[in-house]
């Protein structure tokens, strides 16, 4: 959603409710025009300015008032509507419903100014926060290559008439797939296209994967650190996220054969090359080990391979080792065109692709036709390949520079990435860098989010209490003055 109303407001040729109070909109950021109008009432309601019962301005009354279009008007009421505050009546209009409200831990969106972030902060996600995104997990489009991303949306509108019927392919558009499997074939494993199965993103992999493996209780063996959002899936799934300490050298192997003595997990989730957060790669000789552990004490391995195509050849791929036999691989194109395609993969065996499609099927149906497409002809294109390679000379220059500039604050990386978009680093010792002063990773990006800068810090990525505070950067958006004046003035 867009921070600012980019509607025309509709014309004032009908009397306006002049006893309705304006609602003080700040256009342009930090929040959304339908976050504040919510915000706003929400407040009046619960100061009981508005009691139980009370009919609300009609739709277009509100948005002449406000000066805004009726559609941010009718998406605001809707959302009051869904927390319980307002009643819709047919032909009626809305209505006061409840006085109390409710304010759950995710509702920190619908505040007037920000105060406060979490790892399901919507602005880490979205992309329309004025806020300096230093800790999201996407590359700015001219990074990617806009002139490819525009041409392959502008090939993917021109679908054949007769593909408008139909929800389209279980698995998904069969010529990415037919893509996917020669390329796969050609530098990694052998993969047949009907062992690929397309997904919204490498989130709804995740979600397919637990889903089909895993019941409540179930131990999931991730690494500590790892990717945010897999963790929260974990417990929504019921399952025991269960962290298998990570850090410059790789995985805790001892460790990993201790918990695998006491109790074998499920499956295991590995992020093998240039992993988030920490963008190092595991070595040939450790993915061999966790391929014996795995054979030994009968688990899956899904091996989150979503930054292969920002790594040197020849590193470590679980799924070539093994055959697709326990290794189940997800993959994902948001890093190497953009997120805005939501377009992410599945490679199993022949014998467990199946269930994971009817599983899909299940819950969703089948994935948008269009944005594989548009996937298909962007990868397709003669020029992918330079645009990768020139990708991966701009991050690794970007890295370096990045590296440089945080030695200046006094930062470190906590683990020398090998490549990618990423550096994690921190302090060590006093002050912001211990960790039984006061001080903690939250409440530094808390800090930051005032000062117009998104952190991610690293509780957002731990199972284990950390012992200092560090932060996940994104090498594309930490080349700016403001970081560093902000890092700086909080300096130990």
């Amino acid at each position: 959603m867009h921070n600012t109303d980019t509607r025309a407001p509709v014309s004032t040729d009908e009397p306006v409710n002049l006893e309705w109070p304006r609602v003080h909109l700040k256009r342009g950021k930090p929040h959304s025009l339908v976050q504040q109008i919510v915000a706003a009432i929400s407040q009046m309601i619960a100061q009981r300015e508005l009691p139980i019962g009370n009919k609300m301005p009609s739709v277009r009354e509100l948005a002449k008032c406000n000066g805004v279009s009726t559609f941010t008007v009718v998406e605001s009421y809707d959302r009051l509507v869904s927390s319980g505050l307002l009643a819709s009546r047919r032909g009626s209009g809305y209505f006061v419903a409840r006085n109390e409200v409710p304010v759950p831990q995710q509702q920190l969106v619908f505040q007037a100014t920000p105060t406060a972030i979490d790892a399901l902060t919507p602005d880490l996600y979205t992309g329309v926060s004025g806020a300096l995104p230093v800790g999201a997990g996407w590359l700015p489009p001219e990074w990617y290559g806009e002139a490819t991303i525009l041409e392959a949306v502008r090939h993917a509108m021109k679908i054949p008439a007769n593909r408008l019927r139909g929800y389209g392919h279980p698995l998904g558009f069969p010529s990415l797939r037919q893509h996917m499997a020669a390329t796969l074939s050609d530098k990694l494993y052998t993969v047949e296209p009907d062992q690929i199965l397309l997904t919204h993103g490498a989130t709804h992999a995740f979600d397919l994967i637990l889903r089909t493996l895993t019941k409540p209780g179930d131990r999931v063996f991730v690494e500590d650190p790892s990717y945010s959002n897999l963790l929260s899936l974990i417990r929504y799934h019921g399952c025991e996220p269960v962290g298998i300490p990570r850090n410059d050298a790789g995985l805790d192997m001892e460790f990993l054969a201790q918990q695998l003595k006491l109790n074998p997990p499920k499956l295991m989730i590995v992020n093998t090359v240039l992993q988030n957060p920490l963008g190092t790669s595991l070595s040939q000789a450790q993915a061999h080990r966790l391929l014996g552990l795995a054979e030994q004490y009968d688990f899956w391995l899904v091996e989150d391979d979503i930054y292969r195509e920002l790594a040197m050849p020849g590193e470590a791929s679980l799924a070539a080792m093994d055959g697709l036999h326990r290794v189940i691989r997800v993959g994902s194109f948001s890093k190497t065109l953009s997120p805005v395609f939501r377009v992410g993969s599945i490679s199993a065996s022949n014998t467990l692709l199946p269930e994971l499609a009817r599983i899909k099927m299940l819950a969703g149906l089948t994935t948008s036709e269009i944005n594989e497409r548009a996937v298909y002809h962007a990868i397709s294109a003669r020029h992918y390949r330079h645009m990768l390679e020139r990708l991966v000379v701009q991050l690794d220059a970007g890295r370096e520079r990045l590296i440089e500039k945080l030695a200046e604050v006094g930062m470190t990386p906590i683990a020398r990435p090998r490549g990618g978009m990423f550096v994690s680093a921190g302090w060590a010792g006093v002050g912001p860098g211990a960790s039984d002063d006061g001080w903690n990773g939250k409440l530094v990006a808390d800090m930051a989010l005032q000062a117009g800068i998104l952190l991610s810090p690293n509780e957002f990525f731990m199972l284990r209490k950390p012992e200092s505070i560090w932060f996940r950067f994104n090498v594309a958006y930490a080349d700016t003055p403001l970081l560093y004046r902000f890092l700086q003035s909080i300096r130990p």
